[in-house]
């Protein structure tokens, strides 16, 4: 019998087993080739890659592993990113045709199901929404746009037209995600009242893309593209009217956990942020954001960073904390965690480790006899037993290509992902208004 509470969201497969680890089988590859589509029972579904900078290379790399499709044609507007990606993939036996520009691309390729859009923020809307209008659907890397406008046409396109449109917010289809948001934040109630939430993902200072001077764009092609020179091309993100920075490009996962989780939008935020190290950028380096959201038993307050100047704190995690205990979340699977309060007595942990759910981890007399009276007695740490062994971006491209064969919802569909999109430029307009922005759940509506 099918538990109700594991729906196709958190991938069929899924399953808990007692006392061991959760293993999913069904993200193991029985080789490590790359499984040919030609071989698939599946039908195989043709779709373009449109922009192969630093995202589509990444994307790439998931897209290949995936059985029943096939990439037919490749598109970025710089002839070095074209060359490269034909020449990496001839060397894998998968010849495709190239194309400067999507339209064109469009114009050709007439059997095409589905485009993957992998370029720069201020594209993914005309883009986006081009691609819809043709009858394909599309699968476009975050954020929607650049702008809130452009991410609503983007909803409206798909509305429209009846086709799907995925944003790439991966950790919605991570079964790690799936798993503890609706077995322990759902179902056990695990963190008792939620009061609190933090996430930041930091990165060290450095310095910023390069180009061969011999491949150099000439100045009229990157006007027409929107760019004012190589620099801006390459470092597209940090400069307005292009990217939305930092709080956009590493934010964005985060911010739409914290809505996705706490299943609600943020009635208002509050943020700091500057320009500290980098001086040739439009968008602050640094950055410091709080969100209150309206929970039906009380707010709760979630607080955001993005330092661009130091690697350290501790990775890139999101963490929900209760009255009862706290979840640590992350991609990385060495950084998730889950600690139980003292004081928790809601729950049954030995009838939850009993189901699968956690995992103790035993921590030394020794130990907790270092606490300082001062302190609050010492948690009970328990890992999440869920482990899959795919490329982070690779459980959400299946799930969008599932969706178009319809065995599959899409996990993270344009207009779910709109509220994120919102919430994460009122953050950006915080940080320039030094002061709280209020946000209504009327305005989050596409």
């Amino acid at each position: 019998m099918v538990d109700p509470l594991l729906n196709r969201r958190e991938f069929i497969a899924t399953t808990a087993v007692a006392g061991a680890g959760l293993l999913l089988e069904a993200c193991k590859s029985d080789s490590g080739k790359k499984p040919a589509a030609t071989k698939s029972s599946l039908n195989t579904i043709n779709f373009a890659l449109v922009g192969y900078g630093e995202e589509g290379k990444v994307l790439l790399e998931s897209l290949l592993n995936i059985e029943g499709v096939r990439l037919v044609a490749l598109c970025d507007i710089w002839e070095y990113h074209r060359n490269e990606g034909a020449r990496y993939l001839q060397k894998l036996g998968n010849e495709v045709r190239v194309y400067e520009n999507y339209e064109d691309l469009l114009a050709k390729e007439k059997d095409l199901q589905a485009v993957v859009i992998a370029t720069p923020d201020f594209c993914h809307a005309p883009m986006t929404n081009t691609c819809l209008k043709a009858g394909l659907h599309v699968y476009c890397e975050k954020s929607m746009s650049n702008t809130i406008d452009g991410a609503r046409s983007m909803v409206h396109a798909m509305r429209e037209t009846g086709k799907l449109l995925q944003i790439g917010h991966q950790r919605r289809s991570n079964p790690r995600y799936l798993f503890t948001l609706n077995r322990l934040l759902h179902e056990a109630q695990f963190c008792g009242r939620i009061t609190a939430a933090q996430a930041q993902w930091n990165r060290a200072v450095k310095e910023d893309f390069g180009w061969p001077k011999k491949y150099e764009m000439p100045a009229g092609m990157l006007a027409k593209y929107g760019y004012r020179d190589m620099h801006q091309f390459r470092n597209w993100r940090w400069f307005k009217g292009l990217g939305g920075g930092p709080l956009s490009d590493l934010g964005s996962h985060q911010i739409d956990i914290f809505n996705w989780w706490l299943g609600v939008t943020p009635k208002s935020v509050i943020a700091s942020g500057g320009l500290d190290y980098y001086k040739n950028h439009d968008w602050p380096d640094n950055a410091m954001v709080i969100y209150e959201y309206p929970l039906a038993q009380g707010v709760a307050r979630a607080f955001y960073q993005v330092q661009t100047t130091t690697s350290s704190g501790g990775g890139y995690f999101e963490t929900f904390m209760g009255g009862d205990g706290t979840i640590k979340m992350s991609e990385d699977p060495s950084l998730c965690a889950i600690y139980r309060e003292a004081r928790a007595t809601a729950v049954s942990w030995d009838d939850l480790a009993g189901k699968g759910y956690v995992r103790a981890r035993a921590a030394s007399a020794a130990d907790a006899a270092k606490v300082d009276v001062r302190e609050t007695a010492q948690l009970a740490e328990y890992e999440i037993p869920v482990f899959f062994n795919k490329p982070p971006h690779q459980p959400h491209l299946e799930n969008f290509f599932n969706a178009i064969r319809g065995t599959a919802k899409l996990n993270c569909p344009g207009d779910e992902a709109f509220s994120s999109e919102y919430t994460i430029h009122k953050a950006n307009e915080a940080v320039a208004a030094e002061t709280r922005i209020a946000i209504t759940a009327e305005e989050v509506k596409a």
